[in-house]
């Protein structure tokens, strides 16, 4: 079982890596100190078991989690904290099960052992996402880039993959236009079966000779096709 522990905390870590050593089935592939760099971890080193603690700088570990849950295949996620108000988000996120700081070798034992029955019939359905994202997660041959969902400005359906535009240049990532629509849907609008756009991007629609609408975008390189579906509701959108 290949485990990434995840504390900001050096002693936590230190505790998790003794009490672990007493599995003779556990190899921890990473350690890391924040969000950011848990997720490059998990992209590196597909992880069977992530140990994520939940107050962390940038990114917490329930964030963490929801991005995990994309993760295909997905790591069993156990949560380390100190406190236990954070329980029913964590398991919202999917979580297969949450430990009390400090936390005790039984209490570790009995996680492990749902890890195992997790990761032998392992779930292929990635489910719900919970709580709204603040970052969008690009990976690509064991590298990973996090893209801030503000610094989007339309995401665009290619094939399998969706195209996010955004300030710093373009990246893919491996999810669904609708998944995205339902769970950012205040943050974007839809303007073609293909494409959603950021509310703050749009300045206006125009059309050409040929009847066509196009969206204008505030940071756009070229307009983009409205679909006479969309039309309506984009037009409410931007108040008529």
């Amino acid at each position: 079982m290949k485990v990434i522990l995840v504390d900001d905390e050096p002693l936590a870590r230190d505790r998790l890596r003794a009490l672990l050593a007493a599995e003779a089935d556990v190899e921890i592939v990473a350690e890391a100190g924040d969000g950011h760099a848990a997720l490059h971890a998990c992209a590196a080193h597909d992880p069977d078991l992530v140990l994520l603690d939940i107050s962390m700088p940038g990114i917490d570990g329930l964030e963490v989690a929801r991005h995990l849950a994309a993760f295909e295949p997905r790591p069993a996620v156990v949560f380390c904290t100190a406190y236990d108000q954070h329980a029913l988000s964590a398991f919202d996120a999917q979580a297969i099960d949450y430990l009390v700081k400090p936390v005790r070798a039984e209490r570790l034992a009995d996680a492990l052992a749902r890890v195992r029955t997790f990761t032998a019939g392992r779930a292929q359905d990635a489910g719900a996402h919970g709580n709204v994202r603040t970052h969008l997660c690009a990976r690509l041959r064991g590298s990973l880039r996090l893209v801030p969902v503000d610094e989007v400005h339309y995401l665009q359906a290619e094939e399998k993959y969706v195209v996010v535009h955004h300030a710093h240049g373009q990246d893919l990532i491996e999810e669904s236009l609708k998944s995205l629509e339902e769970e950012f849907g205040d943050r974007f609008v839809r303007i073609h079966r293909n494409c959603l756009v950021a509310r703050h991007e749009l300045v206006e629609l125009r059309r050409d000779p040929q009847g066509r609408t196009f969206a204008i975008l505030r940071h756009g390189d070229q307009p983009l096709e409205v679909s006479r579906r969309c039309l309506g509701p984009l037009r409410r959108t931007l108040g008529g």
